[in-house]
């Protein structure tokens, strides 16, 4: 599902755990919608996540349903609140939604560092190189963004765990000229040494290897009723994919890659090799 088509996570799991409720009290979606007064199609679109629904709406449905879910207001307060991004122009619907919701990600980078990952001098490099046309406010907000998205790798409260798998292409591709790159190469050192971030490194002598094809993300959420998720991006956008079997192959490539890259500490070692060559 491309990002345009896809709903906010926090109201598409707002909208399953409102089908959930109505199959477990035995009720037809037809049914559902003569007792609530709404229409099939309205309905439907509520439990797909595709439209907003009100606290009121949703008291109706535990008295229809016959069900009381202690959290569920509070979860449909929160589907109504904006994102933290969307004050910097950022749409609901792409990566950051997600990853704000994630509690792991796991991430393949070929020839470039894992944003979570980036000095400021880094990202500004990749975004000015971007084929997208940025005004500066835009630059300045995709840069804030980014920061913003790392600071929960340090957050004392629902911090995100990071396990980051790099080509070592993407150790040796200068970015921003060789002061910008040796800064970030220092920085990545100091990351990896976060309880939080595990960075292994597919060292070239490696040869060709199963991930050769393309950089990809997995994400996984504190919530198991929450399915596990699959991120590519593409020049001209991104794709969200949900699908078990194609998740379970991706999570199975990672693991294979993640066993024939180099170990952290013989990852670290690489970097500091490449920062100080013979």
């Amino acid at each position: 599902m491309t990002t345009q088509q896809r709903p906010t996570f926090r109201r598409r799991r707002l909208g399953q755990r409102l089908r959930t409720m109505r199959e477990e009290a035995d009720m037809s979606l037809d049914r559902a919608c003569v007792l609530l007064d709404k229409s099939r199609s309205s309905l439907q679109r509520v439990e797909a996540g595709e439209t907003r629904v009100d606290v009121h709406l949703v008291r109706s449905m535990m008295d229809v349903y016959d069900q009381f879910v202690p959290d569920l207001v509070d979860r449909t307060r929160d589907a109504l609140k904006p994102g933290w991004w969307v004050s910097y122009g950022i749409k609901d619907m792409g990566y950051v939604d997600v990853e704000t919701e994630a509690a792991v990600v796991r991430e393949l980078t070929l020839l470039h560092l894992p944003g979570l990952l980036q000095t400021e001098g880094y990202m500004r490099a990749l975004f000015t190189a971007d084929q997208l046309e940025r005004t500066k406010k835009h630059f300045d907000n995709d840069v804030a963004v980014r920061l913003i998205r790392q600071d929960r790798l340090v957050a004392d409260e629902d911090p995100l765990r990071l396990v980051a798998l790099v080509d070592e292409a993407a150790l040796r591709k200068t970015i921003g000229g060789p002061r910008v790159m040796r800064a970030q190469l220092l920085h990545l050192i100091g990351m990896s040494e976060l309880p939080t971030v595990s960075l292994q490194v597919l060292p070239n002598d490696l040869g060709g290897h199963a991930g050769i094809a393309g950089s990809f993300t997995l994400l996984e959420f504190p919530d198991p009723a929450d399915p596990e998720l699959l991120y590519i991006e593409y020049p001209t956008g991104a794709t969200h994919i949900e699908e078990v079997g194609e998740v379970a192959r991706a999570k199975l490539l990672f693991d294979h890659l993640c066993s024939r890259a180099l170990d952290p500490e013989d990852s670290l070692a690489l970097i500091e090799r490449v920062l100080k060559p013979e």
